[in-house]
Protein backbone atom coordinates (compact mmCIF):
# COMPACT_ATOMS: atom_id res chain seq x y z
CA UNK A 1 0.00 0.00 0.00
CA UNK A 2 1.25 3.21 -1.25
CA UNK A 3 0.12 5.96 1.87
CA UNK A 4 0.94 9.13 -0.28
CA UNK A 5 -1.26 7.91 -3.98
CA UNK A 6 -3.90 7.02 -1.17
CA UNK A 7 -4.18 10.70 0.29
CA UNK A 8 -4.32 12.34 -3.24
CA UNK A 9 -7.23 10.25 -3.83
CA UNK A 10 -8.64 11.36 -0.40
CA UNK A 11 -7.82 14.47 -0.88
CA UNK A 12 -9.25 14.41 -4.51
CA UNK A 13 -12.54 12.70 -3.07
CA UNK A 14 -13.38 15.43 -0.24
CA UNK A 15 -12.78 18.49 -2.84
CA UNK A 16 -15.34 17.19 -5.21
CA UNK A 17 -17.43 15.12 -2.97
CA UNK A 18 -20.62 17.94 -3.47
CA UNK A 19 -20.37 17.56 -6.89
CA UNK A 20 -19.84 13.97 -7.83
CA UNK A 21 -23.01 11.09 -7.67
CA UNK A 22 -22.40 7.19 -8.75
CA UNK A 23 -23.59 6.38 -12.16
CA UNK A 24 -23.95 9.55 -14.20
CA UNK A 25 -22.90 10.15 -17.65
CA UNK A 26 -21.53 13.43 -17.10
CA UNK A 27 -17.88 13.67 -15.59
CA UNK A 28 -15.06 15.63 -14.90
CA UNK A 29 -11.43 14.78 -15.08
CA UNK A 30 -9.04 15.73 -12.55
CA UNK A 31 -5.44 14.80 -12.80
CA UNK A 32 -3.58 13.01 -9.96
CA UNK A 33 -0.56 14.58 -10.26
CA UNK A 34 -1.44 17.99 -10.23
CA UNK A 35 -3.62 17.19 -6.95
CA UNK A 36 -0.40 15.87 -5.26
CA UNK A 37 1.56 18.67 -6.08
CA UNK A 38 -1.10 21.01 -4.51
CA UNK A 39 -0.79 19.22 -0.71
CA UNK A 40 3.01 19.30 -1.10
CA UNK A 41 3.49 16.03 -2.66
CA UNK A 42 5.85 17.06 -5.48
CA UNK A 43 7.75 13.48 -5.60
CA UNK A 44 4.02 11.57 -6.84
CA UNK A 45 3.53 15.01 -9.76
CA UNK A 46 6.02 13.29 -12.06
CA UNK A 47 5.11 9.85 -11.41
CA UNK A 48 1.23 10.52 -12.10
CA UNK A 49 1.13 13.63 -14.19
CA UNK A 50 -1.28 13.06 -16.81
CA UNK A 51 -3.30 10.20 -14.71
CA UNK A 52 -6.57 11.09 -13.93
CA UNK A 53 -9.97 10.37 -11.35
CA UNK A 54 -12.85 10.32 -13.17
CA UNK A 55 -15.41 11.96 -11.05
CA UNK A 56 -18.85 11.37 -12.17
CA UNK A 57 -21.09 14.54 -11.66
CA UNK A 58 -24.59 15.20 -10.55
CA UNK A 59 -25.06 17.91 -13.18
CA UNK A 60 -23.01 18.98 -16.15
CA UNK A 61 -20.61 22.09 -15.52
CA UNK A 62 -20.66 24.81 -17.88
CA UNK A 63 -18.53 24.56 -20.74
CA UNK A 64 -17.25 22.43 -23.69
CA UNK A 65 -18.40 18.73 -23.70
CA UNK A 66 -17.56 16.10 -25.60
CA UNK A 67 -18.76 12.60 -25.44
CA UNK A 68 -16.52 9.68 -24.71
CA UNK A 69 -17.28 5.50 -25.59
CA UNK A 70 -17.78 4.38 -22.03
CA UNK A 71 -15.60 0.83 -22.66
CA UNK A 72 -12.57 3.32 -22.86
CA UNK A 73 -13.10 2.97 -18.49
CA UNK A 74 -12.26 -0.81 -18.87
CA UNK A 75 -9.88 -1.85 -15.87
CA UNK A 76 -11.18 0.77 -13.77
CA UNK A 77 -12.27 0.62 -10.05
CA UNK A 78 -14.33 2.84 -8.08
CA UNK A 79 -13.15 3.46 -4.84
CA UNK A 80 -16.06 6.25 -3.54
CA UNK A 81 -18.88 6.39 -4.69
CA UNK A 82 -18.66 8.68 -8.11
CA UNK A 83 -14.93 7.94 -7.84
CA UNK A 84 -13.08 5.84 -10.81
CA UNK A 85 -8.89 5.34 -11.50
CA UNK A 86 -7.46 2.57 -13.20
CA UNK A 87 -7.74 -0.37 -11.35
CA UNK A 88 -3.59 -0.43 -10.42
CA UNK A 89 -3.83 2.38 -9.11
CA UNK A 90 -6.46 1.75 -6.71
CA UNK A 91 -4.71 -1.21 -5.81
CA UNK A 92 -1.40 0.40 -5.80
CA UNK A 93 -3.01 2.76 -3.05
CA UNK A 94 -5.02 -0.02 -0.96
CA UNK A 95 -8.12 1.28 -1.27
CA UNK A 96 -11.50 -0.55 -1.26
CA UNK A 97 -12.89 -0.84 -4.48
CA UNK A 98 -15.48 -2.27 -6.88
CA UNK A 99 -15.37 -2.53 -10.51
CA UNK A 100 -16.22 0.92 -12.24
CA UNK A 101 -19.41 0.17 -14.89
CA UNK A 102 -19.24 3.09 -17.25
CA UNK A 103 -22.44 4.06 -19.30
CA UNK A 104 -22.64 3.31 -22.90
CA UNK A 105 -21.72 6.85 -23.58
CA UNK A 106 -19.95 9.04 -21.08
CA UNK A 107 -19.80 13.12 -21.50
CA UNK A 108 -16.63 14.60 -20.27
CA UNK A 109 -17.01 18.19 -19.06
CA UNK A 110 -14.26 20.69 -19.88
CA UNK A 111 -13.99 23.42 -17.13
Amino acid sequence: MNRQIKKVLEYIKNEYKDKAMAGARHYLNVDIGKAALKIGLKSLHDKYKGREVIVSLKEPLPGMKVRIDGRTFTNYAEYADGFAVPQHIAIKAGLPFKKYSANGSMILNYT
